[in-house]
């Protein structure tokens, strides 16, 4: 049984998380410049065994799309045409980085720590993992 990714795409920072192989534990993963994802993303996929990409679509309070929505379906585009044996997923990500804010206050994290936009980015890619994982 392969992993699952899950991708918090951003235009400047795309954060990812990754369950173990058994599909028990959300893990983040890294984050990286969204100019390189794809590339890190081939040699990722090259080292492990991923299954299944899930990838947060940012949706309004009235279920519509946010004004970040059209990047994430343009990404999704691109990444199917590079990697067309993976099957993509979306879950709704609203809230995603305002829990993954006081995730980190809560449990503990430094102020400096927490201005680091990247850990928002892995925390929130956690998030939209463990929620998939409940779906099912």
């Amino acid at each position: 049984m392969g992993r699952i990714l899950a991708i918090d795409f951003g235009t400047k920072r795309t954060g990812l998380a990754v369950t173990d192989p058994l599909r028990i534990i959300a893990t983040a993963l890294e984050t990286v410049e969204t100019t390189h994802l794809i590339d890190f993303l081939k040699k990722y996929f090259q080292k492990e065994t991923v299954d299944e990409v899930v990838i947060g679509l940012p949706r309004r309070l009235d279920n519509t799309d946010s004004e970040t929505a059209p990047g994430v379906r343009k990404f999704m585009e691109s990444f199917s045409k590079t990697f067309p044996d993976k099957p993509i997923q979306t879950i709704d990500e609203r809230f995603t980085s305002s829990i993954a804010q006081r995730a980190m206050i809560d449990g503990g994290m430094k102020k400096k720590d927490r201005q680091v936009k990247g850990n928002v980015d892995k925390i929130s890619a956690v998030l939209i993992l463990q929620s998939f994982m409940e779906r099912r």
